[in-house]
């Protein structure tokens, strides 16, 4: 049993380090960076959709795609217009003593979505090493190769929204280590979480959708240059097109 907790650990630390992808960023001057921007949204946002139809809705699907997940995912999508509407009205946080800077309500949506999805990346990983190192050590690579495009998109989503690079890049560590979260809960009991699964797949689906469609897409629409419109297009298909392909790979 050590084996198999020091394995959960290490492989959800790593996944854990991909959130940090951003820091590749920092080389970028502000006029660079800002340019892109708009298509890393795009990009969030073909991650986001890819993700929920390419990987999860059928992964739940494997097990018989009933109502109830239907009305798992609408509990996911009317959770986090609640939780975004609680925000629009307390959505200013201290950044400095005496000084407050607004951020875009998404960026919190988006942070709460994330942190699930990882939540449930570390279950994923959990139960895979009860069952074997090698199915393990799989799963974490398919989770690993997931990861990358879908933090690369978050991280941009979070400067568009009004953080700092730094700033950015921090929270997204802290959404990512809800990944330890999970992998310690099912560790812990084992596969009594299991039951759980299908509900947090589903909660986090209806999250991600709720997310690209009411909080990215609008945000896109705001470019009014079709050069650019298109270029937007192209990014989103990118995302689409890098989770379609991670399906062959897991």
């Amino acid at each position: 049993m050590s084996i198999i907790w020091f394995y959960s650990l290490i492989s959800v630390a790593i996944v854990s380090l991909i959130s940090l992808v951003g820091i590749f960023t920092f080389s970028l001057n502000q006029t660079r960076f800002k340019s892109i921007l708009n298509y890393l949204v795009s990009f969030a946002v073909g991650a986001l959709i890819g993700d929920v139809f390419i990987h999860i809705i059928p992964e739940l699907a494997e097990e018989g795609f009933s109502q109830t997940i239907s009305i798992y995912i609408m509990s996911g999508i009317l959770f986090t217009f609640v939780i975004e509407k609680f925000i629009h009205f307390h959505h200013y946080i201290t950044s400095e003593p005496g000084i407050k800077k607004k951020y875009e309500a998404y960026t919190i949506t988006s942070l709460w979505g994330d942190s699930m999805h990882n939540f449930v990346d570390g279950l994923i990983i959990g139960g895979s090493f009860l069952a074997n190192l090698q199915l393990g050590i799989a799963t974490t690579v398919a989770v690993i190769l997931h990861e990358i495009p879908t933090e690369v998109g978050h991280f941009g989503v979070l400067i568009k929204g009004g953080f700092t690079k730094n700033r950015a890049l921090f929270w997204n560590f802290i959404s990512a280590l809800t990944s330890f979260l999970g992998v310690i809960v099912t560790l812990l009991i084992g596969e009594t979480v299991e039951s759980a699964v299908p509900f947090l797949l589903a909660f986090t689906a209806g999250n991600f959708i709720y997310i690209a469609g009411s909080d990215f897409i609008p945000v896109l629409h705001k470019e009014s240059n079709w050069k650019r419109s298109v270029f937007q297009f192209l990014y989103l298909i990118i995302g689409i097109t890098i989770m379609y392909t991670l399906v062959f790979l897991e």
